[in-house]
């Protein structure tokens, strides 16, 4: 991972949302408007739990966090169903990075399932050539402004479906036309990657690269999987890799490991894990060790794990969540949003929320700012002019 430049991080003085942003992970039936979902449900005659825009969007965040699996799932019902028309599809693309550029984002990964936008009569082409009109439309419309954006597409299979080789394919023909990646999404807990292998062998033959929604509502065999038969460069989502991870304070463990001693493969002195230890001893499994030691990059969404239960078993605060454990412990950490409609939160949000609990300062929002731009499927020469970007950005706040 890339150094920071700064010397010395000031008081967070200044308004985070200025800071230029990297975002790796967000849906993008997660992020509409709740306005335009209202004028795209009246064009096509679908039915939405409240049509004032106030409203609607605390109806989103309310089902989203009452802690049922089936009120979350509802949500993205009312989101898909007003995106299966060219016209539909385009315009909550360019919204989408007009609004990713209103907090800052300067580089912006965009992960949909074209499969389930086909209700209307579009084909799988079609729909992409529409979500890629919208991007453009929206890069457009940024730049307009004297602001820089770029966005690309991460093509995403549903893992309950089988449709995996058919869309791996898909994501291949349009690599030159906006498509940046690959990834499955849905159901993780009962559907392995593994059900994919061939179409991520496909993938690699053809030097396409994927990230993969693993320990979420999975835990390690998921993030095995990913890996393994996946070929993931990046985790969606990822935290559950703490399970295979021990920290001991005054001989008491605190998190628990899911791994035999005969497989520790790394241990390490450690601080500030707990306000009543200074110093405490992390010990890594193999698989832990494995993802750290490589820098494959963790996508981690905070206030979205909690409310879907994805770290639970550590706490039900953000204050017990495992991510500052895995970001002072060296595992390559980035912040994203995953769905900002359902969660109620943009970056600059997420950002907020882990200086306020864990004190984090500039140089650790640089640091996982670099952390997402290296881990992005761009380029070489395109990733280091997005890092000297960042680094110059944030040099000028010192």
């Amino acid at each position: 991972m890339t150094e920071p430049i700064v010397d010395a991080a000031p008081a967070l003085d200044f308004d985070l949302k200025s800071l230029p942003k990297v975002s790796l992970h967000d849906h993008l039936d997660g992020g509409l408007r709740p306005a335009t979902i209202i004028e795209l449900a009246a064009e096509v005659g679908h039915t939405l739990p409240s049509t004032d825009p106030v409203a609607l969007g605390e109806w989103f965040r309310e089902a989203a966090d009452s802690g049922s699996l089936v009120r979350y799932l509802e949500t993205f019902d009312h989101t898909i169903a007003v995106m299966q028309t060219r016209e539909g599809l385009a315009r909550v693309a360019r919204e989408f990075v007009e609004d990713l550029a209103g907090d800052g984002v300067v580089y912006g990964e965009v992960r949909w399932a074209p499969e389930q936008h086909l209700t209307k009569g579009l084909t799988l082409d079609e729909v992409v050539e529409a979500v890629q009109e919208g991007l453009e439309a929206g890069m457009e419309a940024v730049e307009a402004t004297g602001r820089d954006i770029q966005v690309g597409q991460l093509i995403t299979a549903m893992r309950h479906a089988d449709r995996g080789q058919e869309i791996a394919e898909l994501a291949v023909r349009h690599r030159d036309h906006g498509a940046v990646g690959f990834d499955i999404a849905g159901a993780e807990d009962g559907f392995l990657p593994s059900r994919f292998k061939e179409a991520f062998t496909y993938l690699a033959e053809n030097n396409f690269p994927a990230t993969v929604h693993a320990g979420e509502a999975a835990g390690l065999e998921s993030i095995q999987s990913a890996l393994v038969d996946g070929r993931a460069l990046r985790l969606g989502h990822g935290v559950r890799i703490a399970e295979d991870i021990t920290v001991e304070f005054d001989d008491e463990v605190v998190v628990e490991a899911e791994v035999e001693e005969d497989v520790v493969e790394d241990a390490a002195d450690v601080t500030d894990f707990d306000e009543d230890a200074t110093v405490g001893m992390v010990t890594l499994g193999r698989l832990a060790s494995w993802v750290r030691d490589r820098g494959i990059a963790l996508e981690i969404c905070p206030s979205s794990n909690l409310q879907t239960g994805a770290v639970a078993q550590f706490g039900g605060d953000i204050a017990s969540h495992p991510i500052d454990m895995l970001y002072q412990t060296g595992f390559n950490v980035t912040i994203n949003a995953d769905n900002r409609l359902m969660s109620g939160v943009t970056l600059t949000d997420e950002f907020e929320l882990l200086v306020e609990t864990f004190d984090y300062d500039l140089d650790d929002l640089l640091e996982l700012t670099l952390n997402a731009a290296e881990a992005a499927f761009l380029p070489l020469e395109e990733k280091e002019a997005l890092v000297e970007y960042i680094n110059e950005a944030y040099n000028n706040l010192a």
